[in-house]
């Protein structure tokens, strides 16, 4: 079964129809062409698929893109501004904080959530809210760095 449904991506209206089972991933990877957040557990533990949903991160795998019906997605393409990246994505280079890749999107958005949340956390604060992102390359270190360097810290 198919339904219509409307989102803003990246600051685009976007209208589209998806099966009543299609996750927001496979939406956006599948029908926008979106490809930074990865399918990494499928069990929402991993962090690689998400996605921002209305300012707040969610796990995109298991999130259904029908439920997403009005909300403003942001995805890390959406992250720069024109050819100027965002200050997190500066910060995670100037750090190394992204070996693979695989898990930098999902720890970019988080960040990002946190930031506009809380610009000036603490490091118990970070390391909390990215708890449920995980990186396989180990560049814990480099990634607090990155979000401290992000917030000014």
């Amino acid at each position: 079964m198919k339904k219509p449904i409307h989102l803003r991506v990246n600051g685009l209206e976007r209208e589209l129809e998806v099966s009543t089972r299609a996750t927001l991933l496979d939406t956006v990877r599948d029908q926008l062409g979106l490809t930074a957040a990865k399918l990494g557990c499928e069990m929402q533990v991993c962090g690689a698929c998400t996605l921002l949903v209305n300012g707040k991160p969610v796990s995109a795998c298991s999130y259904l893109a029908a439920d997403a019906d009005g909300a403003e997605i942001l995805t890390t393409e959406g992250l720069a501004n024109g050819d100027r990246l965002h200050p997190l994505q500066e910060a995670f280079m100037d750090w190394g904080a992204l070996q693979c890749g695989y898990c930098t999107s999902g720890f970019l958005l988080t960040a990002k959530a946190l930031l506009d949340e809380n610009p000036r956390p603490t490091e118990e604060q970070i390391r909390d809210y990215l708890a449920g992102n995980f990186c396989r390359c180990g560049c814990y270190g480099e990634i607090m760095q990155a979000v401290k360097k992000a917030a000014g810290l």
